[in-house]
């Protein structure tokens, strides 16, 4: 199995309930809190409709027609800035160590500068280094304090790029 095996595609109405459980699935892998993180968001639930009202898009990766991973971005809340957020980029280990993450992220980055926003914001938790690697990999600097209002209260390691 190759990356060419993968397809990423904008995610579809009917991805809702497969993307949610994917989501849920990974934060429990990885032992994450459920509140203060997207397992309690509304919009994890309703991941179409959510970027369709949202400045920004929400990207699927597919697998012999089962959802795989996915992330997305919008306009940062709580900012006056043109800086977008990465968000809910998630991946099942099928996923992991073929270079898809970074293939997903550089997919989201790419439309977010072709829609005008000039940075990249993200969260995540300390205990994800693997992630953290790979926004590191991607050109994501840690920041200090958090931007914006995201609502993650528990995902406390912050990070942005510059999309210029």
């Amino acid at each position: 199995m190759t990356p060419s095996d993968f397809i990423i595609r904008e995610i579809k109405p009917n991805d809702n309930i497969e993307i949610a459980q994917l989501i849920r699935s990974v934060l429990i892998e990885f032992g994450a809190p459920k509140t203060g993180t997207a397992f309690e968001d509304k919009a994890t639930d309703k991941m179409y409709e959510t970027y369709l009202n949202l400045t920004g898009h929400y990207y699927v990766i597919e697998y012999n027609g089962k959802i795989v991973g996915g992330a997305g971005y919008a306009k940062l809340e709580g900012t006056t800035k043109n800086i977008c957020e990465l968000q809910k980029m998630y991946l099942l280990p099928i996923t992991r160590g073929k270079g898809l993450g970074s293939l997903l992220i550089k997919h989201c980055l790419n439309q977010a500068k072709r829609d005008g926003f000039e940075k990249c914001y993200l969260e995540t938790m300390p205990f994800m280094i693997a992630a953290q690697t790979l926004y590191k990999k991607n050109g994501f600097k840690n920041l200090d304090n958090p931007m914006g209002n995201t609502g993650h209260y528990s995902c406390n390691v912050w990070m942005i790029k510059d999309l210029k």
